[in-house]
């Protein structure tokens, strides 16, 4: 279910009920020839899907992210990393108040991911409450779907080509794309990232089969309904 089809009283009676929740957090960035917001859409989406059979709440996806490294391709926006983590510590404080005491977080950008560890002093603040951080495509069952399928996939390659990240008359191009040997990701960004990464997709084919991606799609939502259901201290 999702938070925005509840009001503040059918709330107060889930917690009662249940005490799990899911917040997912994508990101606003370049994708190449997809959405601007494909990591928000597949992180909200896969969340939902796991959460739905549940019956565990699932907030809004935060849509914005950290991405300087993005920030020369139109469209796309950063948030400073000491503002995400106000956000972060911000949503966590909401969230807890509220009485969920189980939270899963679905992140779907890596440039989210420093925020895992701060997760580890928000919990050492609150004992009470239990964060997990997942992030969804290297989930290990879901990134070894993945590779199974193609081990050449990256960023905006056909790995996060899913039918709901498309873009209506855009079509991909069909060969293999090789970046060049040069440097890091983390080390480039501005004129110098565009110049090097081109069109966005960071390496592999554009797009696979439907059938392809639903396998991926499938590993992902179990693996992230697992979370939900298991290992809770």
């Amino acid at each position: 279910m999702r938070i925005t089809d509840m009001n503040w009283m059918q709330v107060e009676a889930q917690v009662q009920r249940d005490d799990r929740t899911v917040i997912p957090l994508g990101s606003t960035e370049q994708h190449a020839y997809l959405s601007l917001s494909t990591d928000s859409i597949l992180a909200e989406r896969v969340a939902l899907e796991a959460a739905f059979p549940l019956g565990v709440p699932v907030y809004p996806v935060l849509h914005y992210g950290c991405a300087p490294y993005f920030l020369d391709y139109p469209g796309s926006v950063s948030i400073r990393y000491t503002t995400y983590l106000n956000i972060i510590r911000d949503l966590l404080d909401s969230v807890a108040a509220t009485g969920f005491r189980r939270i899963v977080i679905v992140n779907g950008h890596g440039g989210n991911s420093s925020a895992a560890n701060f997760i580890i002093e928000w919990m050492a603040e609150h004992p009470d409450v239990q964060v997990k951080w997942h992030d969804w495509w290297r989930g290990p069952r879901t990134w070894a779907q993945v590779q199974a399928i193609d081990p050449v996939a990256s960023h905006a390659s056909w790995m996060e080509n899913f039918p709901w990240t498309r873009l209506p008359g855009i079509e991909m191009p069909t060969e293999q794309k090789h970046l060049p040997e040069k440097g890091t990701f983390a080390n480039l960004a501005g004129k110098a990232a565009r110049a090097y990464y081109g069109d966005g997709n960071f390496d592999g084919y554009y797009q696979r089969t439907d059938e392809e991606m639903n396998m991926i799609w499938l590993a992902a939502v179990k693996e992230t309904r697992s979370l939900l259901e298991n290992d809770w201290r």
